[in-house]
This record gives structure tokens, sequence and C-alpha cells, in this order.
């Protein structure tokens, strides 16, 4: 596999299999496990969630508590991670054993680029101090996604030269950015912009790539969904399911007229 660092804006010539915190169907989803999994399948990316813990350590983990996730009643019920320290946290079995990782073991474990989503703004400085700390190589395979402009326009002031990336839902999203999605891209410098499939249209993506913004819908569950990401040039898609992912991909890419 050829590692593909993001861009600084624009196109890019393939589309990427991203695993959507790790290899979520397949194995306990944000853990080492899960991510090492999906890279020996053959995904181009990971996507993952980042939280901060009341001890100041940025972990992986998407919701706001371990009551989803944890294997047994003992890891529920304990509030939020936030209030957790993270031996608190990585005590809990989220499935066949594993733990809650933290940002720098993830970053340590893997070799794909990576999307890290932020959930907690106050994980921003922490997630920068880690960030810092490692590799520029590895630096230069982060991309920092959000659904919160705030957490994206902190991380564009601490760590300006790694690339950002704005989610949202659907378009135009009224309801959280009443002045307009294009507006938030523009603010926050992001590159690129990660949407949900409702409201999307040939024009409306037309118009993201002219103004310079990589483009991708989430989350890819067809091969329909993903014939339609190639139809229109969008650099890559989520997917909880890696191995179908990939094989959706080659019968896509099998299915393009020449």
């Amino acid at each position: 596999m050829t590692l593909q660092t993001f861009t600084q804006n624009g196109r890019r010539d393939t589309y990427a299999v991203v695993g959507h915190r790790g290899a979520r169907d397949l194995s306990p989803e944000n853990t080492l496990e899960s991510f090492r999994l999906a890279e020996e399948i053959g995904v181009d990316e990971l996507e993952f969630d980042i939280r901060l813990s009341a001890d100041g350590v940025a972990i992986v983990l998407h919701d706001a508590t371990l009551d989803r996730t944890a294997a047994s009643e003992d890891g529920r019920g304990l509030g939020p991670v936030a209030d957790l320290t993270y031996e608190q946290i990585a005590a809990v079995d989220v499935g066949a054993g594993r733990h809650v990782p933290t940002l720098a073991e993830v970053i340590a474990a893997t070799t794909v680029p990576l999307q890290v989503e932020i959930k907690a703004v106050d994980a921003c400085d922490e997630i920068a101090r880690v960030v810092d700390g490692v590799h520029p190589a590895d630096a230069e395979r982060i991309r920092f996604t959000s659904f919160q402009p705030e957490a994206l326009r902190r991380m564009r002031s601490l760590v300006p030269d790694i690339t950002r990336g704005l989610i949202t839902h659907g378009y135009p999203d009224t309801e959280h950015h009443p002045n307009g999605i294009e507006r938030v891209l523009a603010e926050v410098g992001a590159a690129a912009f990660y949407c949900g499939w409702d409201g999307l249209t040939d024009t409306l993506v037309e118009r993201i790539y002219d103004a310079g913004y990589e483009m991708a819908a989430w989350p890819v569950r067809s091969l329909d969904e993903v014939r339609r990401g190639l139809e229109l040039g969008f650099n890559g898609g989520t997917v909880d399911d890696p191995r179908a992912g990939v094989e959706w991909l080659a019968q896509a890419r099998a299915q393009l007229p020449n």
C-alpha cells in the first residue's frame, strides 16, 4: 500500500476506503486491534474519535460514556469519561479484553493517514501536545475533523500546518450552521468537507470542489453508495466493514466505463 498524505486543498486522484472507528463491524470499535485489522484488510485511511479524561489524557472513544461499548455491566454506569481518570477508563473491557487506547498509542500503532475526529473541544490542547511530540512524518498523515467549528478553529491556532475537515449531517444543515457551511469552511481554514448524504447534489459537489476543498460523503454502507461517490468524484468514504468496503470499491471500479 502506498501511503497517501492529506492534500492541502482540492481533488485527490484516488478514492480512499476509510475504516470507520477502525473495523467497527469486525472488531471492538476504536481499539488498537480494530485499527490493525482494518489496515490488514487494506484500508487507505482510518477514522476515530477523541475525548479527554479527567486527568487530561487524549483518549480514543466515540461516546461520552462507556455504557454502550463496555463488554460487561462492571464498565457501565460509571458516568461521563470526562469525570474518570485514564486508569479508570483503561480498566474497562470494551470487547474481547480490549481497552480504550490513547491518541499516542493509536498514532504509534498505525501507518495509514488518520482522520482524527474531535468530540470534545477541551481536548484540543492535549491533542496538539501529543501531535507536536510525534515524528513529523506522523503529523503529515493526520487530519483533524469535527462537527464543531470551534474545535477546528482551536486546532488551526494550535497546529496550523495540520489540515482540517468539517463534518455535517447533511447540507445545508441550517440548524447548526445558520450562516452557511461554505462560510464555516472558510473560517476554520478547512481542507475538506465531509457531508452526510442528505442534500447532496452534483451541483453542490462541483461548487465545493471549485472552491478548493476535498469532498466525501458518509457513511458508505453499500455498493451503490460507492458507485455514487465515484460518480461525484469523492475523495473517499467511511465504512463500518472494511472487507465489504474494499470489495465494493473493486466492483465499482470494474463497472466503470472504459
